[in-house]
């Protein structure tokens, strides 16, 4: 632990001095910043400032304690706030400043609906979902993001759309499963070989710096006779950062596997699967486009792999669109993309998919827990590849925070 020092000023003490580097290609966008806290200091947070310091002018700065095994601080990066090429922070014992709690999630309607102040940005519904009158009720679904939003409120995803009616929004289904000598199906729910669905809601976070939830979901197989059995179990846990400007917002989807029972779980290869994303209706081959991190456009995507994968288009009169990055652990990263063509439904619907498992095998066994995180930039507006590849930088190797000791 450090020992406290009396700032210049006599008001309050400083605990700590914090340095953050830039990685080789500095980020563009909103950076998120954490630490351990516990390794800085055991005063309780109810005493606690963050202040940046650039020369003699001194900012608060919003910040959040995430509480776990250990306190984790939290705070955004703002790169348009300055010119260098490291930034300083001070942690202070002193009168707390106030931050209202911008980032919250709304639990209503059987749905959880994380907000910025009083503004949608996306929606989880774990309360089961059925199709429309008259369509067969195996397509009904929980556990899924839709409505996604853009800053400026434009509804990027789609759910049971009529060529599709198993895609909801934003979901995490398997395809081709083998689990206990059966083969099933979690995505093609129509087949009644399995489902996911939302089983329980773990916690919820709201604050200064970003909104989480958490929810467990099963991967159910259906068995023959009429039974069923889960078998995989899945924590699912979305965190969203509390944009400063009207543009664009970053949300953090980690999954997180585990065998539910003593049998393994065979993911076998398929060309679809995993985390897929069907956008808006609005879009089609005229007036929306792909981009991937090695410049493959949508006639080249499908099937390539990618560190990251730009989808955007015109909405309107306004334009948007999300950038989807995998994370550099995740399965088979650099990840196979599954990309519908430009002739998909006749006009050239888009669907996007990171399918780990489009070109290999994935063995899942009990007693381990597999970990797949996504990064969503969700905007309006255009991105450009250098923008994107700024982003994932920062996704992939998160800012060093140096403790300067004295």
């Amino acid at each position: 632990m450090l020992t406290p020092l009396v700032s210049a000023k006599g008001f309050a003490q400083r605990i700590a001095t914090l340095e953050v580097g830039f990685p080789p290609t500095p980020s563009s966008l909103e950076t998120p910043v954490k630490t351990s806290l516990d390794a800085l200091t055991f005063l309780p947070d109810s005493v606690l400032t963050l202040v940046e310091v650039q020369g003699a002018k001194r900012t608060n700065i919003p910040f959040q304690i995430e509480h776990g095994t250990e306190r984790t601080i939290h705070w955004i990066l703002d790169p348009a706030a300055s010119t260098t090429s490291k930034r300083t922070y001070e942690l202070v014992k002193g009168k707390a400043s106030r931050t209202d709690a911008t980032m919250r999630v709304q639990d209503a309607q059987g749905s959880f609906t994380v907000m910025s102040k009083n503004k949608n940005l996306l929606r989880y519904n774990y309360k089961t979902v059925y199709p429309p009158t008259g369509i067969d009720t195996a397509y009904k679904r929980s556990g899924f993001i839709h409505p996604l939003w853009s800053p400026h409120g434009q509804e990027l995803t789609r759910i049971q759309a009529p060529d599709h009616y198993h895609h909801y929004g934003i979901w995490n289904p398997w395809t081709h499963v083998l689990f206990e000598k059966d083969t099933v199906d979690f995505w093609n729910i129509r087949d009644r070989k399995g489902t996911v669905r939302f089983a329980n809601a773990v916690s919820t976070t709201a604050g200064p710096v970003y909104s989480e939830y958490q929810v467990l979901q099963e991967h159910v197989a259906f068995k023959k006779g009429g039974s069923e059995k889960v078998a995989l179990n899945e924590l699912q846990t979305v965190r969203v950062y509390q944009p400063k400007g009207q543009d664009y917002y970053i949300a953090d989807v980690t999954i997180d596997m585990n065998c539910a029972s003593a049998s393994p779980v065979l993911l076998l290869a398929y060309r679809y699967g995993g985390f897929g994303w069907r956008t808006t209706e609005k879009w089609n081959k005229d007036n929306s486009e792909v981009l991937t991190s090695e410049g493959k456009n949508r006639k080249q995507a499908d099937g390539s792999t990618a560190r990251w994968c730009i989808v955007q288009g015109q909405l309107d009169n306004d334009y948007a669109g999300v950038v989807m990055m995998s994370y550099p652990t995740n399965y088979n990263h650099p990840e196979p993309l599954r990309i519908w063509p430009e002739t998909q439904n006749g006009r050239g619907d888009m669907f996007a998919n990171f399918s780990p498992t489009k070109n290999r095998n994935w063995q899942l066994n009990p007693g381990q827990t597999y970990t797949l995180k996504y990064r969503l930039i969700v905007y309006n507006g255009h991105f450009t590849k250098e923008k994107a590849e700024s982003g994932w930088q920062a996704f992939s190797a998160e800012p060093k925070v140096t403790v300067q000791r004295k």
